[in-house]
């Protein structure tokens, strides 16, 4: 199946009270287990693509496993740059066959972060790609992404529907809560989402698309796993499913997960070397991190998301 936009996938995710899921990928066995996955649930899927994986794998090595992996699955599957930092990367990724895009212009004031986002829009749209935007700034680090807590701002309502109308932007990612990375959360605090903030932005934007990124889980089972066979991994907690699937029965239709994707891949590769230490082909410790990929992302289908028979 062709690669798709966003656009009919987050009509039917807000018409039917669900989201769809977007995971980070890098190589190959993590294309593999997520689109798998996604396959046997029948779900829509996005693959996204942070500026670091440009970096580590190349757009064209990216570009082809996607495509690799649509000819595989017959799902709607969309092909996503994660926090899209300029005009520049934008582009050359419109341009190289993605079919959507953010430009994360949050780091800027106001009238700066609209006139960048209506510039990518702009652009975007004559190519038949769709925009994802942010308001509001989420504490954490992921790749090229790094905000000190003291950093951190909620997304301020009164600024959603202005913004919406003077960029045209397609879907709006909001701060509410969420962080990126596996270490959310000191250990003793609870993670709590402002879901009155949400419920407000709802109001402001009716039928309309919200994205909420870092809403890794943390599966304690991984992290058990790399800590037992060799890794020194702080206390790392991430935001409770029972919050991410109740934002997925809101006006949220998009939900990122990067750092359960990575945790479950390193247990598993962790777990196979130490059980078997002859271990020295690749395709040996991989095919279980694969495997964990996969078994992951179809938890999340089934029981955060909630997209299992929407494809």
């Amino acid at each position: 199946m062709a690669l798709v936009t966003t656009r009919e996938m987050f009509k039917k995710a807000y018409d039917g009270g669900y989201a769809v899921g977007a995971f980070n990928v890098n190589n190959m066995e993590i294309v593999q287990g997520i689109t798998e996955a996604a396959a046997q649930e029948r779900s829509p899927v996005i693959l996204q693509v942070s500026a670091g994986a440009r970096r580590y794998a190349n757009h064209t090595y990216l570009m082809k496993l996607v495509e690799a992996a649509a000819l595989e699955v017959d799902i709607p599957m969309a092909l996503h740059l994660d926090h899209g930092a300029d005009f520049e990367i934008c582009k050359s990724c419109i341009d190289g066959g993605f079919t959507s895009v953010m430009i994360d212009g949050s780091r800027f004031a106001f009238e700066e972060n609209i006139a960048l986002t209506k510039k990518v829009v702009e652009y975007a749209h004559e190519k038949g790609v769709v925009v994802e935007g942010e308001l509001g700034k989420l504490a954490g680090v992921e790749d090229e992404v790094e905000v000190h807590e003291e950093n951190a701002l909620y997304t301020n309502p009164d600024e959603v529907e202005e913004f919406v109308a003077r960029t045209g932007v397609d879907s709006l990612a909001i701060a509410i809560g969420t962080s990126h990375g596996a270490f959310k959360f000191k250990p003793g605090q609870r993670p709590q989402l402002r879901f009155d903030i949400l419920a407000e932005i709802e109001k402001r934007l009716p039928n309309y698309p919200i994205v909420l990124h870092g809403s890794s889980s943390v599966n304690q089972k991984y992290v058990a796993d790399i800590r037992k066979y060799g890794g020194i991994l702080d206390d790392a907690i991430g935001i409770p499913e029972e919050m991410l699937r109740k934002a997925a029965q809101s006006a949220v239709c998009k939900i990122n997960i990067d750092s359960d994707v990575r945790l479950a891949m390193t247990a598993a590769v962790r777990r196979d070397l130490a059980e078997h230490q002859g271990h020295f082909d690749p395709r040996e410790y991989l095919r279980p991190a694969r495997d964990n990929v996969r078994e992951l992302v179809r938890h999340k289908i089934q029981h955060v998301l909630g997209s299992s028979g929407q494809a």
